[in-house]
């Protein structure tokens, strides 16, 4: 048996590593492997295998002592959680008996100024997970003032939207954008907050973050995929942060949880049956003990699900929410 690190725990850790059911001779996947809290959880059980996938070269390279530990039992590839069938495939692997993501930006990226995604130190403004594509300074830069307005009001869900874009806009007309505290000082002066409520920045940077790194779109891809690696009674088990994200892992498992397919219109299609069976009604949120000892865990949802025996279902449409390139293409 492996010993377990103290150095990271991952919210709701133990619940969601629970729901896998980690057994002797299974094979999992850390989708978003970050500090390797999850990861270490399922090497606990004897004779377990874990993927672990991480878009971050440092996760990584911070992850070979833990390589190192498991004895061949761990292997860690850069790649983005969206890209874990062909990750799968290029390890010659049929199916895994589980599949668990952690959806969203790390507390180990938070807390590195360097990276950008925190205004709580001053750092350039960059936001990537990776280190390919725009920053979020690029974004700033290049996007015109309603597509910025309609980045923070979708993904940052701020009601002010419009006012901040307008002052970026205003800001950058005087001198580039180029650091954490100066675009936090623009979205202050727009948006008030009282005491004890959030920065007034939070929801700004929450919604480049989401943008640069394409969050969204590859948390549906990462859902697909799961449902094709997995094997018939694998698990799959999602920790979410935030509403938008836990709508997308909540609409996916109900859709692939009911019989569907065919309508009174089109009865020729047939109904495809259920690829997943949920194994909660609700979310399982973080206790006052875990809340206490980490705030972000105020907000985390877990969700779960088992693969039934069922063929893939057709993946969805193209969501309506705002792309990257598009952004890009400046205003």
């Amino acid at each position: 048996m492996m010993v377990a690190d103290q150095r990271h725990v991952s919210v709701l850790g133990p619940e969601a590593v629970a729901m896998l059911q980690p057994r002797d001779g299974g094979i999992y996947i850390d989708a978003t492997f970050g500090a390797g809290g999850y990861s270490r959880l399922i090497l606990d059980t004897p004779g377990t295998r874990v993927i672990g996938i991480d878009r971050d070269r440092t996760a990584i390279a911070a992850g070979l002592d833990l390589v190192e530990q498991a004895g061949g039992r761990l292997t860690l590839v850069e790649d983005r959680f969206s890209e874990l069938a062909e990750v799968c495939a290029a390890q010659g692997l049929a199916g895994v008996d589980g599949v668990v993501m952690d959806v969203g930006v790390s507390s180990m990226q938070l807390d590195q100024a360097g990276r950008g995604f925190s205004f709580r130190q001053d750092g350039p403004l960059d936001m990537r997970m990776g280190g390919d594509g725009p920053t979020a300074a690029d974004v700033v830069a290049r996007a015109g003032e309603r597509e910025l307005a309609d980045v923070i009001y979708i993904f940052g869900e701020e009601r002010h939207s419009r006012g901040v874009a307008r002052a970026i806009v205003a800001a950058r007309k005087e001198q580039p954008i180029t650091t954490t505290r100066e675009l936090a000082n623009i979205v202050g002066r727009v948006v008030r907050s009282k005491p004890n409520e959030i920065h007034p920045a939070t929801r700004t940077f929450q919604a480049l973050r989401i943008l640069v790194n394409e969050e969204l779109d590859e948390l549906e891809l990462a859902l697909s995929a799961a449902e094709r690696v997995l094997n018939p009674g694998g698990r799959l088990a999602v920790v979410s942060f935030h509403s938008l994200e836990d709508r997308i892992v909540k609409t996916f498992l109900a859709e692939r949880s009911k019989m569907g397919g065919g309508s009174r219109h089109l009865p020729e299609i047939a109904q495809l049956p259920p690829s997943f069976q949920p194994l909660m009604r609700r979310p399982v949120t973080a206790g006052e003990t875990e809340i206490s000892a980490n705030p972000r865990a105020r907000s985390a949802k877990l969700r779960a699900a088992e693969r039934t025996e069922a063929p893939v279902h057709a993946a969805a449409g193209p969501p309506s929410w705002p792309k990257l390139a598009d952004v890009m293409r400046g205003g």
